[in-house]
């Protein structure tokens, strides 16, 4: 028993000892300190001979100090004790290092005759010419082993490389045959599309996918790819012409319903209105599902509140009371339910109707999530009404049941929002350090500009005058109140010229003027940022929201050089896709 013990002993510390050592060699040779690394790594290769991750790196620092010797004798003798194919790539390789082309085609020739005789060598031969950056050889590898044996499969890895060569057609073609043939791999080959959809910058890549999947959809007449064609057109933001594809899938598989109904979900995610109403619209038109028309409505009806004047509000409310009369009061309608009590809150000024709606819905048989949700609306509302304290109960409950969760995250965000309207910024900030790496994007980036507004106003004003101004104007904001938010916005500027705030002040009251139609106005506020405030964080929003506005007005001139700025000064802009889709159409580029 004792001498079992002093084995193991002695098993741990040398595997110990060993890592240590690997750990110092691949410190050498991340400090490009061959020399060291060399005397390691031989060092570690005497103890274990077999180890070929030794053997590699050894070489790699006699070929990193000019020992080209000494690494083709150490690659010749363990080729003639391992007879590993492979190695004829590292031969040939390091007469590639020393500029003797002859000699190294050679073996890369031999290598390939290997895979000739034996196609199974592929497997390691392809793979030791991709780590070399060797790409037509690797291709070449692929190519003799797939035509050899019918089962092998090596689409995904040769698309990849014509990719690095910068071979696109060759790659989309690789791709696609391959997304048809196993499907399993649909995903990582559009994560593969989307890279390169949204680097493109001459619509080469975009055409030619496109112009791809259209040879087949007229070839093959199957659904796969008009699917793929929706999903490119998705990617494309392009969801008018997403849903033509989808409505084609429709007449010949009623089943592919539920991607209409996703496909709109998308489009109102990202403001594509007109879409969004077209799709909701086929919706509501051909569906039987009670859930579906619940749901589709409720959409429809946030749309329209968002664009609504105050005239239109008696209207709403009349639309709103008929949908819930035609389909109840119940669970099944929480959308429609929610949507009337955040209406009659913040558009009619009505709290304590919305109060009443939301407290009848807690007392209905609803699940966790839905309990959330309402509970969330409801502390909206309290928060509407300044019961600060009360509000944050609710987003703490949220907020601790909700496990990290998207909506756990969303409470946490609007404990950080209540605190900074009640001029709490230290907690604040306290919150939003966590929440800027939020798994949900939005929410990440509501937490980032948050914290930045209060880290930056703080920093020039330690008594956070201005800034405690500023965030009771953003509280009426959040309350709907836009003519009082844009009163004392306007306040603060004459009170605080020259401070660090000028800036997203000028923002706050160009989108307030922008959202009351008053474009002339909205133009002039972020005009002053960029003729003014050329190296603050907010110049790419003013640069963006300019050029919306010129967009929307038709006046292609003046939204343009805009757009092109956003894209070749501010490429970490969050606006910088949409900027480039935006951009490229006022230029002209072919149509996708």
């Amino acid at each position: 028993m004792k001498k079992t013990l002093i084995l193991q002993f002695f098993l741990i510390f040398s595997l110990f000892a060993s890592a240590q050592s690997e750990q110092l060699a691949q410190n050498y040779m991340d400090r490009g300190e061959f020399e060291k690394a060399q005397i390691a790594y031989e060092e570690l290769l005497k103890s274990q001979p077999n180890n070929y991750n030794y053997f590699q790196q050894t070489v790699i620092c006699n070929q990193q100090l000019k020992q080209f010797e000494k690494a083709n004798k150490a690659i010749e003798d363990r080729l003639d004790k391992y007879k590993q194919s492979s190695l004829l790539v590292e031969l040939g390789y390091n007469f590639q290092l020393q500029k003797n082309t002859d000699k190294a085609k050679k073996y890369y020739e031999q290598a390939l005759d290997k895979i000739r005789k034996k196609p199974s060598e592929v497997y390691s031969i392809a793979p030791a010419f991709e780590q070399k950056a060797i790409i037509d050889y690797a291709l070449q590898a692929y190519q003799i082993g797939a035509a050899l044996d019918s089962k092998f499969n090596f689409n995904f890895q040769m698309a990849l490389l014509y990719g690095q060569k910068g071979d696109i057609e060759n790659m989309i073609e690789m791709f696609l045959t391959e997304s048809y043939k196993v499907p399993q791999n649909l995903i990582s080959i559009q994560y593969q599309f989307t890279r390169f959809i949204t680097e493109d910058s001459k619509e080469n890549f975009n055409e030619a996918l496109k112009k791809a999947i259209l040879i087949r959809i007229q070839k093959t007449q199957d659904l796969f790819w008009n699917e793929y064609l929706s999903w490119f057109y998705v990617q494309m933001k392009e969801y008018g012409k997403a849903f033509i594809q989808q409505k084609a899938i429709y007449k010949r598989n009623p089943e592919s319903f539920a991607n209409i109904v996703n496909l709109g979900q998308l489009a109102i995610e990202e403001k594509e209105e007109e879409a969004a109403k077209e799709i909701l619209g086929f919706v509501l038109e051909n569906t039987q599902d009670l859930d579906l028309k619940i749901q589709s409505n409720a959409y429809l009806m946030e749309m329209k509140i968002k664009k609504a004047a105050p005239q239109d509000y008696p209207a709403i409310l009349l639309e709103l009371d008929a949908l819930l009369k035609q389909f109840g009061e119940s669970p099944f309608t929480l959308s429609l339910l929610k949507l009337k009590a955040h209406f009659v809150t913040f558009n009619l000024k009505d709290s304590e109707a919305g109060k009443s709606i939301l407290k009848n819905v807690l007392e209905m048989s609803i699940n966790r999530n839905q309990n959330a949700e309402i509970k969330m609306e409801l502390a909206d509302i309290l928060l509407f009404e300044e019961k600060f304290n009360q509000a944050l109960i609710y987003y703490s409950q949220i907020e601790s049941d909700g496990n990290n969760s998207p909506i756990g995250q969303e409470a946490n965000l609007k404990i950080a929002k209540t605190s900074y309207y009640k001029g709490d910024f230290k907690w604040a900030n306290h919150q939003l350090e966590v929440l800027k790496s939020a798994s949900t994007q939005l929410i990440a980036n509501d937490a980032l500009d948050l914290f930045l507004l209060i880290s930056d106003n703080t920093v020039e004003d330690s008594t956070q005058v201005a800034l405690k101004k500023f965030s009771r104007a953003d509280f009426l904001l959040f309350q709907d109140k836009k003519q009082d938010a844009l009163a004392a916005f306007q306040a603060i500027l004459k009170e605080n010229k020259d401070d660090a705030i000028e800036p997203v002040t000028l923002l706050r009251i160009g989108k307030i003027y922008d959202s009351l139609g008053d474009t002339t106005s909205a133009l002039a506020n972020y005009k002053q940022i960029l003729e003014n405030f050329k190296e603050c964080i907010y110049i790419d929003e003013a640069l963006f929201y300019s050029a919306e506005i010129y967009s929307q007005l038709n006046d292609a001139e003046k939204a343009q050089p805009l757009y092109e700025e956003l894209i070749t000064k501010h490429e970490d802009s969050i606006y910088y896709v949409n900027a480039q889709k935006k951009y490229r159409k006022l230029r002209g580029d072919k149509e996708i």
